[in-house]
């Protein structure tokens, strides 16, 4: 029987409520390693963005550090993570060792200032380390949200920005220039806000079942929208994570759900066959 050993190497790596992640790798015999951190890029677009950090030994335990600071912040998407132990030589794909989250399982209670910038380390559906980086100029977080018979009601806060009188939350049918403005009911310090959005919102006759609905909140009537997502904890893929239950009505079905990007929005579909939305 013939064994396949799993030749990369394990990383370590910690994240703090500001940001900062610390990767630690084993030792090699590499004179000037280097992790490096690769923009994935979207399907058929060449590579454009790496980030480069140096390696240095521990003073205890020998092994490889490398701090990645909060600023600059990364640019939105997956950055997946290399050794790159010589400057010329061939990158090498890092596995996963131990993740220390515990600093990102509560980040919704902290109000962020603008920009809103994101990281959490995740592992990849191959089995390999990387980075979900997010970078707004302002962010509306997803907290509770409540499913009923009649109607769904959505608690966020807003982060970056304030909440004036005129402020509305929009959702946009997605592929289309049609839009439902909501009045939000606004918390006493201009950040907390919550909505509810029923049948009679998103199924009045101009748009068929089988659409998606993108959440967003404009905290002046002027203002341009911002989207209405989850990203302040420890999760970075959640729309198979978080399932809520659909509201049925005149036929259709009503599912508030998180995107690939984790975003807010709410499928509308033929109540007896529902979609996969992304």
């Amino acid at each position: 029987m013939t064994t396949h050993l799993d030749t990369h190497l394990r990383t370590h790596c910690a994240i703090d409520p500001d940001g900062r992640v610390t990767f630690r790798l084993p030792p090699g015999p590499a004179s000037r390693p280097r992790l490096l951190l690769r923009l994935r890029p979207k399907k058929g677009r060449p590579e454009t963005t790496v980030h480069l950090l140096d390696l240095e030994p521990g003073r205890a335990d020998g092994e490889l550090h490398a701090v990645l600071e909060p600023d600059p912040a990364l640019d939105e998407g997956r950055w997946d993570l290399y050794l790159l132990p010589e400057p010329e030589a061939e990158r090498q794909r890092l596995r996963p060792g131990l993740r220390d989250l515990r600093a990102l399982v509560d980040g919704h209670l902290r109000d962020r200032p603008s920009p809103v910038a994101v990281r959490i380390p995740y592992v990849t559906k191959d089995g390999f380390l990387a980075l979900r980086a997010w970078r707004r100029t302002a962010h509306a977080e997803a907290r509770a949200i409540d499913v009923t018979e009649q109607a769904m009601t959505v608690e966020a806060r807003l982060h970056g920005a304030e909440l004036h009188e005129d402020a509305t939350v929009r959702l946009r049918l997605r592929g289309s220039d049609t839009v439902r403005d909501l009045h939000p009911r606004i918390d006493d310090d201009a950040r907390g806000f919550s909505f509810t959005a029923g049948p009679e919102d998103l199924t009045d006759g101009t748009a068929a079942p089988g659409r998606i609905w993108d959440a967003f909140v404009r905290p002046t009537a002027d203002a341009p929208p911002i989207r209405i997502g989850r990203l302040l904890d420890d999760v970075a893929d959640r729309k198979h994570v978080f399932v809520y239950p659909a509201l049925t009505a005149g036929g259709s079905s009503l599912r508030p759900y998180y995107t690939v990007d984790n975003d807010l929005a709410i499928e509308v579909t033929p109540a007896e066959s529902p979609i996969c939305p992304k």
